[in-house]
């Protein structure tokens, strides 16, 4: 617990400041008159930042461990919260965005790096999962309980507030977790840039990168900032009806990292690795968008929460980047997929903005048809990633359905058995998985 319980409170307090922008948008858009792109802006560059600091971040990781690393940065997200409570401008409040990204962007990291170095890796999954769900309770805070923090000192208070458990965590970690023998300074100097290209030039990362930063990048994009605007917008809620679903997508993030968690490593006892169910998950958080455009007839709390449970399949994905690499990469490797994840969320939450900015408001509020576009072309680019990452399985599967063909009936039926290889989640017949 001195280990994962302080990782797990700078992970809250990242989900917080990420998803806290739903919240107060709209008294930042009253205050400082913020068009939509704008405010896309001040929310996405907390991810700009995020992404571009991940590949140094693993590097020092690495190399300091997370205990240094996590306590140091959280300081600067101390002051940058305190710059944005007493910001005057724009201006001021996208720097002070940019400096709380830059002192939250270890927080994911440092549990991970944590939890490979003092937890055994068969049961990474699941400590990811159990560490993912406590973080993501930030999201839940971000709802309704901010909403009464707003009405009681207002945004500038909660700010102030925000400042204070910052530093409390950042001191709990330095003081509570233990220094690890790993992270002894001769270990850490091996050759980051060769180590880093063996990232990059893995055949596996480049398939599970793109699902993984447009599906989940997305799905963070669309919960911590444009779903309020779709629910109020789009279905016309008010002000308490949509701080109600926004709390409840919150749970579901929470609810689904758990799930997601135990799920792995189930599956893992069977021999299946997490590629099956995030494929399985992206599928889902695919249709759940077209739900949405398409506007079918269901309650919109269905999709809502399917789109916001996926911003938990990074249980999943990182499961698998410690499956493909060796303990001394782990950080710069879950810095690479990171930095995909961040990049793509800036990309999705800038982009919306862009897009519906496109539009005039009318009566306050933006036409439907802006949302759809916007989200609808999100699920195309998720589409494209899903078809990338399942190319193998593809290929596998042409390549049996066309030998079943042309085998002669007796031979088919005699090479009809199929078994999953563990590690690449590829389909086999018995023959070849002998071979192998």
């Amino acid at each position: 617990m001195a280990v994962f319980l302080p990782f797990a409170a700078g992970y809250y307090l990242s989900f917080l400041f990420r998803t806290i922008n739903a919240s107060i948008a709209p008294a930042l858009v009253s205050e400082f008159g913020l068009d939509p792109a704008k405010t896309g802006l001040l929310a996405s560059v907390h991810f700009l930042v995020l992404a571009a600091v991940q590949i140094p971040i693993g590097v020092l990781l690495d190399r300091f461990g997370p205990r240094r690393v996590q306590s140091v940065l959280l300081v600067m997200a101390a002051g940058g919260a305190t710059l944005f409570g007493t910001a005057t401008g724009f201006a001021e409040l996208l720097v002070a965005r940019a400096m709380i990204g830059l002192g939250v962007a270890a927080s994911l990291m440092a549990g991970l790096k944590a939890v490979v170095i003092w937890f055994p890796r068969e049961r990474v999954a699941l400590v990811n999962g159990c560490m993912i769900m406590l973080g993501s309770l930030g999201a839940v805070t971000a709802t309704v309980p901010t909403d009464w923090v707003l009405d009681w000192i207002g945004w500038r208070g909660l700010f102030e507030v925000l400042t204070f458990a910052t530093i409390g965590i950042a001191a709990f970690t330095y003081f509570a977790v233990p220094d690890s023998a790993a992270h002894s300074m001769d270990t850490m100097t091996s050759r980051p840039q060769v180590l880093l290209r063996s990232v990059y030039s893995d055949a596996r990362f480049l398939r599970v990168a793109p699902l993984s930063a447009v599906c989940i990048g997305s799905s963070w994009a669309l919960q911590s900032l444009w779903a309020a605007p779709w629910l109020t917008d789009v279905e016309g809620l008010d002000r308490q009806s949509l701080m109600t679903q926004l709390f409840i997508m919150a749970l579901a993030v929470s609810l689904g990292a758990l799930l997601l968690g135990v799920m792995a490593d189930r599956l893992r006892r069977r021999g299946i690795t997490a590629e099956v169910p995030l494929a399985a998950m992206a599928v889902l958080f695919i249709m759940a968008e077209l739900a949405l455009v398409l506007r079918l007839p269901m309650p919109s709390l269905l999709p809502w929460c399917i789109v916001s449970a996926l911003g938990a399949a990074t249980v999943l994905s990182f499961a698998m980047i410690a499956e493909y690499f060796p303990q001394e990469l782990a950080a710069r490797a879950n810095g690479a997929l990171n930095l995909a994840h961040f990049g793509a969320a800036f990309a999705v939450q800038y982009g919306i903005g862009l897009i519906i900015g496109q539009w005039s408001p009318q009566d306050g509020h933006y036409p439907v048809v802006a949302y759809q576009l916007a989200f609808g072309l999100g699920a195309v680019l998720q589409a494209a990633a899903l078809l990338w990452f399942a190319v193998p399985w593809l290929q596998r599967l042409s390549t049996h359905l066309y030998a079943s063909l042309t085998r002669p009936s007796a031979e088919r039926e005699s090479q009809a058995e199929f078994v999953t290889l563990p590690v690449e989640g590829l389909i086999l017949d018995a023959r070849e998985a002998a071979d192998w």
